[in-house]
């Protein structure tokens, strides 16, 4: 059967979102990689703009420009009376010598092996799930596309380009520096001076920077069990000896274990990943604790900002007053995860150390990143913002609180105030492992617990449910068919009594 060239020539554009707009980069994309694979060989005669436009469904302007863009730029070639071609490519040098046969052993070389632990239960593609109860991203549907649109569109004038543009070494964009001083920083209760602040590709690095510079192969580090599973990986390249502290309804336990390490590591706004919320008391205590051993303090503040107004509690920064504790802080959380734009606030010398080690990495996270986030700011957007995401997590809170005891019967509930994730532990004998297999095949993500133990065997039943995530009109039927997965690990569940959880010491327990 003789082939039809026009359905070849629309199976090359078969991935077009006509409804999505910015139809010419699309058909650009198309061609482009259609001749990097050879599938328009150099040499191949093109559809008329005409032909091609009446093929697609689009204006005969769209197809026509895009064609003139790849003429301009050497990738077609127009001729006259005759029409477009594929150009020739660029040959490969002549006399390279035949490619070698891999190398093997690289194992046997490496001085760490990072790869060789579990670093995540999130798909990579979770956004094609139905149900993504996680944490650790934010609904894409609360971007705020257009006020991010004006302020990239001012970042990328003239005038702003000849400022960001620039290699700055180690230094960071100066108007992101004012807003974060003016704007960002007094909201959590925070007053710094330039030489006192950094930014970092996102908190991460700002933890990996601070655990590089302090902490040796005999620093005793603390860190919360549970705890976040990457900062415990990147304390153990840094020390032998990492100490689990304790966590209770409070948070971390200044205890005996956490009185005799040299640096800890704390989330105590929402602990992660049980959300518990520090207390005034225990705050005082561990700063008390802090300054009588001389410990170092490092706060993750991830997501302070998105605290309800008026309840949100000071950071131990804002109450420190030696100066004793290192804040970080994330627009990941808050804005968008892949902006990977965070931040340090900490003492002038120890942030002129921060920035030479960061120098030696990547010396300072993108310019243009910086100055669209400065612009974003100072607009008043990033102030409507989360009062925006505050009153739609605020929503979504109310009806996890009402919803988890109807679906999930026998599990107990941890929510710490204003946190968008609850802790849930299963009924005995349930894995959460297994659970999260099982609702991932009805298209609900969940995060099992075990996976910020570092002690083994810990958290078997426990499982995490991030809200940020997740529009709020799927939230009922995504527990709903983590219901039904739970049910196949324990029928009794079916008939179990649906109580609302009693309060438990500022948790939804």
């Amino acid at each position: 059967m003789a082939r039809d060239p026009e359905l070849e020539w629309t199976g090359l554009f078969a991935g077009i979102d006509r409804a999505g707009g910015q139809l010419k980069p699309q058909i650009r994309r198309a061609l482009m990689q259609a001749m990097a694979a050879r599938r328009l060989a150099p040499g191949t005669r093109l559809p008329s703009g005409r032909r091609l436009a009446g093929l697609l469904g689009v204006a005969r302007i769209t197809v026509v420009e895009v064609y003139q863009q790849l003429v301009d730029e050497g990738l077609l070639l127009a001729r006259e009376r005759s029409g477009i071609y594929v150009a020739p490519q660029e040959a490969a040098p002549a006399g390279l010598p035949p490619a070698p046969a891999p190398q093997e052993g690289w194992e046997q070389r490496f001085a760490v092996r990072p790869g060789r632990t579990a670093h995540s239960s999130k798909p990579v593609d979770w956004q094609r799930y139905r149900y993504p109860f996680l944490s650790s991203e934010l609904d894409p549907a609360l971007f705020p596309a257009a006020e991010w649109r004006e302020a990239v569109k001012l970042a990328s004038s003239a005038g702003a380009i000849q400022s960001w543009a620039v290699d700055r070494i180690d230094e960071d964009d100066p108007a992101l520096i004012e807003q974060l001083c003016q704007q960002v920083l007094p909201r959590r209760g925070i007053w710094a001076e330039p030489a006192e602040v950094m930014f970092t590709l996102g908190a991460q690095q700002a933890l990996y920077l601070i655990l590089r510079l302090f902490a040796g192969r005999q620093t005793v580090v603390g860190m919360e069990e549970p705890g976040y599973p990457d900062l415990r990986r990147m304390a153990r390249l840094q020390t032998e000896r990492l100490q689990r502290l304790a966590v209770d309804a409070e948070g971390a336990v200044p205890d005996a274990a956490f009185a005799g390490c040299e640096l800890v590591l704390l989330t105590p706004g929402h602990q992660s990943p049980t959300s518990a919320m520090m207390s005034a008391e225990r705050r005082q205590a561990v700063l008390r604790l802090a300054r009588a051993r001389d410990i170092i303090l490092v706060e993750d503040e991830y997501d302070t900002d998105l605290f309800p107004e008026g309840t949100r509690p000071p950071p131990l920064r804002a109450l420190d007053p030696t100066r004793r504790v290192i804040h970080v802080g994330s627009f990941s959380k808050t804005l968008s995860p892949g902006l990977r734009l965070g931040f340090v606030v900490a003492p002038p010398p120890v942030i002129a150390e921060l920035r030479a080690l960061r120098r030696l990495i990547m010396r300072h996270p993108p310019g243009n990143n910086q100055r669209s986030l400065a612009c974003f700011i100072g607009l008043g957007h990033y102030r409507s913002h989360l009062r925006r995401v505050g009153l739609v997590l605020a929503e979504r809170a109310r009806l996890m609180d009402r919803l988890l005891p109807a679906y999930l019967p026998g599990c107990r509930t941890q929510r710490g105030l204003g946190a968008s994730s609850v802790w849930v532990t299963a009924p005995s004998g349930v894995s959460a492992r297994q659970l999260a297999e099982i609702a991932r095949g009805q298209g609900v993500l969940i995060e099992p617990g075990e996976f910020f133990y570092d002690e083994p065997g810990q958290g078997l039943g426990s499982f995490r449910l991030g809200f940020a995530s997740i529009g709020t009109e799927r939230i009922e039927p995504g527990l709903a068919g983590l219901g039904r997965a739970l049910e196949t690990l324990r029928p009794e569940t079916r008939a179990a009594a649906r109580k609302r959880p009693e309060v438990v010491a500022g948790w939804q327990g």
